[in-house]
């Protein structure tokens, strides 16, 4: 099985260069819930990826390059690259505090070369280290603004964690010997939404806000049918749930590729239900599409990332 660390080694190459393998054009793009609409509203012959929206709804957090740019949420808008300062090998996993004050950053230790997660300033300074053990990739602040929620590897195994914003020891919250990524928080902070393979095929997941408990006996699976669900992301009102979807049987979530599907349901209730899945989307696409939360603050549209191949892998 490819785990999330080769995901990195191959985001991360791709991010630094598009270099002699193939080449993508990155379309961003916003669905808007209402009109069951897509507006591209920024192309580019970059790899482009990862949208957050911010919580005063005007700009984007993206990645490229790698670093972070923003990106005004309109037609005809032009990226503004964020100086980052010392921070170094910059993912696609990040993520704005509630309060838009703070920005959570998936990069290198330099001395490591390998993911840690990061907090600075929203204009890029003063940025200290959350998690002096690594791999650890951010994927979502609880809604208060006091947890942040990610994905550790330790012992060998990616399990879903959570830490203090404040500073603390790192919280283990899963513990099943499949993949677990992508954790989100529902708007009501009661839930982690996450994807995980333990099932042995992706599907999405929910426990706990404190955790699945002893043997995960609290995790509840959420989604079961024929694709391979990944990155959970719950709408700020708390009517939905949007995640992405690969054609059944596609190993990882990095490769970028035709068929590959944004889908919604309602957000489960204390309860889970069936439901009837929508797709909003069909796409060529990869986990920069929606890794992390791309809402925009009033759930009425979407921000996701889709791709063209400019030239074929030699």
């Amino acid at each position: 099985m490819i785990r999330k660390s080769c995901f990195l080694l191959l985001a991360g190459i791709a991010l630094l260069a598009q270099g002699p393998g193939p080449r993508f054009r990155s379309k961003v793009s916003v669905y808007d819930l209402r009109k069951k609409s897509v507006q591209v509203i920024y192309t580019a012959d970059k790899l482009f990826g990862a949208p957050n929206w911010s919580p005063d709804g005007k700009y984007l957090l993206l990645n490229a390059e790698p670093g972070l740019w923003r990106l005004a949420p309109a037609e005809g808008a032009q990226p503004e690259k964020l100086d980052l300062g010392p921070l170094k090998g910059v993912n696609n996993d990040h993520g704005i505090s509630p309060d838009g004050k703070q920005y959570a950053i998936s990069a290198w230790v330099p001395a490591e070369r390998v993911s840690h997660m990061w907090l600075a300033s929203s204009d890029g300074s003063n940025a200290r280290l959350m998690t002096p053990k690594g791999p650890s990739y951010f994927h979502s602040w609880s809604p208060d603004g006091r947890w942040l929620a990610f994905t550790g590897r330790r012992d060998g195994n990616y399990d879903i964690y959570r830490v203090l914003a404040a500073g603390g020891e790192e919280q283990r919250l899963t513990s099943d010997p499949g993949l677990d990524d992508g954790p989100d928080y529902s708007p009501d902070g009661k839930w982690i939404y996450f994807s995980s393979d333990r099932s042995g095929s992706g599907d999405i997941w929910r426990m706990p806000a404190d955790g699945a408990g002893s043997g995960d006996r609290k995790a509840e699976q959420v989604t079961k049918d024929e694709y391979e669900d990944w990155f959970p992301h719950p709408s700020p009102d708390g009517k939905w749930l949007v995640f992405l979807s690969f054609p059944k049987g596609t190993k990882g979530h990095n490769a970028k590729q035709n068929g590959v599907l944004l889908r919604m349901i309602p957000l489960p209730g204390a309860k889970l239900k069936p439901v009837r899945i929508q797709v909003l989307v069909t796409l060529f696409g990869g986990q920069d599409t929606i890794n992390v939360n791309s809402w925009s603050p009033d759930s009425k549209k979407l921000a996701f990332v889709s791709y063209e191949l400019l030239s074929p892998p030699k």
